[in-house]
This record gives structure tokens, sequence and C-alpha cells, in this order.
């Protein structure tokens, strides 16, 4: 009996073919094809010694490590009530957190919207390796050459600065993916930012969902979910928060003792620093009782403090101390040198939308 190979089957060993395994093709619970970056466990120390030992939270889910994860290697799209991966489309966009998460777990089991923790992962890798990918910065441009451009959606010529400038997925040169090659994970810089679950703050205090624990199916990413803890500054062991007031009603404020905080100055204990507006590197952490050198290292896994003061792009960093903050990751089409694979935007509520917000699929197993 002859061999057939199913239209599914031809596309991905093509692709994994072409790429040496480097990508590959995942399908949907609907037949929908994702093209993926497989990015294969690292440990810390191969990052830097400064962040402990072990391996990276991102590949550990539900207290299991996984060997690998897959990663979109596009921005998101939505095709048939699921998100996709696909090249030379507009991204998603305007879309809400919880619309974002419901749509992707459409998809199936296993996938999810690319995590804070996988967001602070790649980003760390690229530091490691030397590599600050561009992106569309500058209205389809990258604001740090000029001459490298993509595709806008809305057909205007790169660099006018009008209009919604997002750019086609994939449509930049090969220094607009993850590790400089065409087969790297296409626009982390730029174009427009991604909802990144996991992590939130809430009046300030620091809360993240363990390891990559957000990323399974089961996950309770909602407001009153008990898997969000505090990071305590002293140890850095993760804590159950606790609040007054109503979270459902938004009238509360965090109570929990020696906890992580951001704020935008003073030196209280165990508070980071830093002007909303300014580059992620220059955060201080000047609190009359500093948090910890152990916190300090969970922060960073988390690509919640600089791994290093310098070095990092200029990438921006934004919060609102008052309410529930949810975070989104990378930078948009305008706002030039301070989009960046370490960017962390905490101004946004759940119900926000915005034409330069999007998301991106990613898969476990």
């Amino acid at each position: 009996m002859p061999l057939t190979i199913s239209v599914p089957d031809t596309l991905r060993r093509a692709v994994e073919s072409a790429s040496g395994g480097r990508n590959t093709v995942l399908y949907t619970a609907k037949g929908q094809p994702c093209h993926m970056v497989v990015v294969p466990k690292f440990t810390l120390e191969s990052i830097d010694p400064g962040l402990g030992s072990g391996t990276h939270p991102a590949f550990i889910v539900g207290g299991v490590e996984r060997a690998q994860l897959f990663i979109g290697q596009h921005i998101g799209v939505a095709r048939n009530a699921e998100m996709l991966s696909l090249p030379g489309v507009d991204p998603i966009n305007s879309i809400a957190f919880d619309a974002a998460v419901s749509l992707v777990r459409a998809n199936g089991l296993g996938w999810h919207l690319m995590t804070n923790v996988e967001y602070a992962a790649l980003a760390l890798w690229c530091w490691r390796n030397g590599y600050q990918p561009r992106g569309n910065t500058a209205y389809g441009r990258s604001s740090d050459l000029s001459t490298e451009v993509g595709v806008r959606q809305d057909g205007v010529e790169p660099g006018t600065a009008s209009g919604n400038a997002r750019t086609l997925t994939g449509s930049g040169p090969a220094s607009w993916r993850h590790d400089n090659t065409p087969f790297g994970i296409a626009d982390l810089n730029g174009n427009v930012w991604e909802w990144s679950p996991g992590m939130r703050v809430v009046a300030g205090e620091i809360h993240v969902i363990e390891n990559n624990d957000a990323a399974a199916a089961v996950a309770d990413l909602s407001a009153t979910s008990a898997a969000w803890k505090a990071i305590d500054g002293a140890t850095g062991g993760l804590i159950t928060p606790t609040f007054t007031g109503s979270i459902a009603g938004g009238d509360y404020a965090p109570t929990t003792p020696n906890s992580v905080r951001y704020a935008l100055s003073g030196t209280a204990n165990y508070t980071l620093v830093r002007a909303s507006g300014s580059s992620f590197e220059g955060m201080t952490n000047p609190g009359a009782t500093p948090v910890g050198a152990t916190a300090l290292q969970v922060l960073r896994r988390h690509g919640l403090f600089p791994v290093a003061s310098t070095g990092l792009g200029g990438d921006g960093f934004w919060i609102d101390v008052t309410g529930e903050r949810l975070p989104i990751r990378g930078g948009s089409w305008n706002i030039a040198a301070s989009s960046g694979v370490f960017a962390l935007y905490l101004n946004f509520v759940r119900s926000s939308v915005s034409s330069s917000v999007g998301a991106r699929p990613a898969f476990v197993l």
C-alpha cells in the first residue's frame, strides 16, 4: 500500500527541514496551522550566575520540567475563533486580556498566551547571546537603523508618522528576529505590545504565578485567583498576598508583610523605584531595608528587575501604582528606543484595548 502524507504533514516537514528543526508547524483543535519556534530548555547559570542555578522557571509547568517550549514565530492573528501564528498578516490588536486568553485556549490543550516568564526567558537569552533584536519602532521602520523596514498593514510608506503603523508579521529583516536569523521569533521588539499573563501589580505590589504555571490550561488568571503570589523581599519566597477591601470591587490595597513593591519614588522597605516612562535598566533598590539578593534573583528571572544596569537597550518601564495592572511587553510601532525585549508596561487594566496591543500564541506539552 502506498504511503499517504497529509497536507499538514507536508507543510510541517518542509518547515522543519528548511529550518534544521528550529521551526515547526503545530495544528490547532480546528486543524489550523501555527508557525512555531522551538526553544530548548536552558539553565539560569547558563545565562548568568547572578540568576542562581537550575532550570529557568519558564520551562517548569505544574512542577514538571519541560524539555522545550514552542513560541509563536509571529504575533497572533484571529482566524476561525482561534489564535494563530502566521507570517505576512496584520497582527491581532484591540483585544482585551481575558478575550485574548480565551481565544488562544480555544486552540486546544497546551495552547496559551506567551507568558511573562516566557517573555523574560527570551529577553535574558537574547542578552546573554549578544542580541538586541530591532523591530518596527518608528512607524514601520526601526528607530535604531532607519534603512530597516517592514510592510505596513495600512499600505502607507514606512516612516510616515501617521495611521496605525503595524507591520505585517515577519515582514522585517532577520535583525527583527530574536536570534538575528530567518528562523527566529519575529517582532518581539516593537510592532504591537503583547499581553503577558502570569504577572501583575496590585497597588504597586508585585504578584507572579509560580514558575510557568500560567501556561497551564487550568491556570486561573482571574483577579481573585489563589494562584497569585507576592514575593518576600527578604527571602524571595512566594507568599500569599493579603488585602484590605474587595478585589472584585477594586477598592483594595495589599497588606502583605515584607512583600516587594514598585514605587515611583521613596525609600520604603522592600521597594523598587523607577519613574514611569524611564528606562527599565535604571531601576533602583533604595529601600531603608532593600530587597534582598535572593529576591532580586527571582525578580530578574521574571524580567521584573534588570539583570544589568547597562546594556539592555534603554528599553522602557511604565507603571500605574493604583489598582490591578497587567503587563504588556515588547513595545510598539511609535515609541522608538523605548521598545525592546525588556520593555515592560504596567498601566493597563484587564479591559484595556488599543490598536497597538496584541498577543502571541505559545504551546507547551
